[in-house]
């Protein structure tokens, strides 16, 4: 069962003001998100997001590091690579919980 809350790049939505007001659905019910390629790849291959794929890390895939996603990075001090490394770690819910708690959306919660 896919967590409507977390986005095919790793990133939480369910602490996205835009969600939160309803103008923005889920990831992948986001029919104009056309051009988000990560996406597209997720739908293709039935995965809920990136920290489902076999074919190859984030760190080296060239749809999930593409130019436009490093410049929004940039712009939105997101980390969605640390976001599916959460994933992977603890599993959708418990990153879901996290990120809940600590009111984020961009960044993922490191325990130490």
């Amino acid at each position: 069962m896919m967590n409507i809350d977390i986005a095919a790049c790793g990133l939480f939505c369910g602490a996205c003001p835009q969600k939160s007001k309803g103008k923005c659905p889920d990831c992948r019910d986001y029919e104009k998100a056309v051009w988000c390629k990560v996406r597209k790849c997720c739908l293709e291959h039935g995965w809920q997001s990136c920290a489902d794929c076999t074919m190859t890390t984030a760190e080296k895939c060239k749809i999930f590091n593409n130019i436009y996603a490093k410049f929004f990075s940039f712009i939105f001090r997101s980390d969605r690579q640390g976001c599916v490394g959460r994933i992977r770690e603890v599993g959708y819910e418990a990153f879901a919980e996290e990120m809940r708690v600590a009111g984020r959306m961009n960044r993922p919660v490191t325990k130490k």
